[in-house]
């Protein structure tokens, strides 16, 4: 987020300016399309490189001179969660980033609960199962990882967050009756805190516009950064950062949030739910 954060900065003062990418990478020995790549935030960053960018696009006066260059070194700082570096692949590292940076997170949920709501018992045994073989040291870390996760939403910079879940993703149990009576109960907690809105969609509800599965839409504070949809998949995960695409997926997320009981009958969903398990 940060790099993001910066290139798009960067990208502002260059067009402001009236400097081509080409010109821009010429200034500090590199080409138009490292140039690019910078202003994505795909790229780390040289503080000697954002320097001299700095003085190619007029920007003489101190204070905004250190406060680029320290975002240069926040950019460059590890986060937290690079200490779970041997149990996390690291196409997610680049999502737990964005995550922990985000203002508002909605999600789609159609087979688990989200990892920001899931108990320990219920993280072990979704992890057990897609790694049976594992070693009892390599799932721990793994739980430990997720429930590291979820200190963002009781954090001074929590996010807004709000879960749509399908009907399925809390009937599918992991772990038997106990673990998933114990994990709606869970969701029933979690619902009270004001930054946290779980919604149920029925299958009562039939068909909707987000049949092709589950997905999370960040949108970040800083208005130079766009929404993001992250895809997660079985390998791997698919950031899309297009307007046009986000879009879509926007309109299927309102979608959703018209046709998802609202919080109070989700609530009342989930206690009729912990009743039978």
């Amino acid at each position: 987020m940060r790099r993001m954060l910066l290139g798009a900065q960067l990208r502002r003062l260059r067009e402001s300016q009236g400097i081509s990418r080409e010109d821009a990478g010429y200034s500090i020995r590199a080409s138009e399309s490292k140039i690019s790549r910078m202003e994505l935030g795909r790229v780390s960053f040289k503080e000697r490189d954002v320097a001299d960018l700095l003085t190619l696009y007029g920007v003489t006066e101190e204070t905004e001179r250190l406060a680029m260059l320290g975002l240069v070194r926040e950019a460059n700082a590890a986060g937290w969660w690079h200490g779970y570096g041997e149990v996390m692949p690291t196409w997610f590292q680049t999502y737990v980033g964005l995550e922990e940076s985000a203002a508002l997170i909605r999600t789609f949920e159609v087979q688990f609960v989200h990892g920001l709501l899931q108990t320990e018992d219920y993280i072990r045994a979704v992890i057990r199962l897609g790694h049976p073989g594992a070693a009892d040291s390599w799932v721990e870390r793994r739980v430990g990882l997720r429930l590291e996760r979820q200190k963002l939403l009781v954090s001074e910079r929590a996010p807004h967050f709000v879960s749509v879940m399908d009907e399925g993703a809390l009937r599918r149990a992991f772990g038997g009756p106990k673990v998933m009576r114990d994990q709606v109960g869970h969701l029933l907690e979690a619902a009270e805190s004001s930054n946290v809105d779980v919604r149920i969609l029925p299958f009562a509800t039939g068909g909707h516009a987000a049949g092709g599965g589950a997905f999370t839409l960040l949108s970040f504070p800083e208005s130079d950064l766009p929404d993001l949809v992250y895809l997660e998949q079985l390998t791997g995960a698919l950031y899309v950062d297009k307007h046009d695409e986000v879009v879509e997926y926007t309109k299927a997320m309102d979608a959703l949030d018209r046709i998802a009981l609202d919080s109070a009958a989700s609530r009342d969903w989930l206690r009729a739910l912990e009743r039978e398990l």
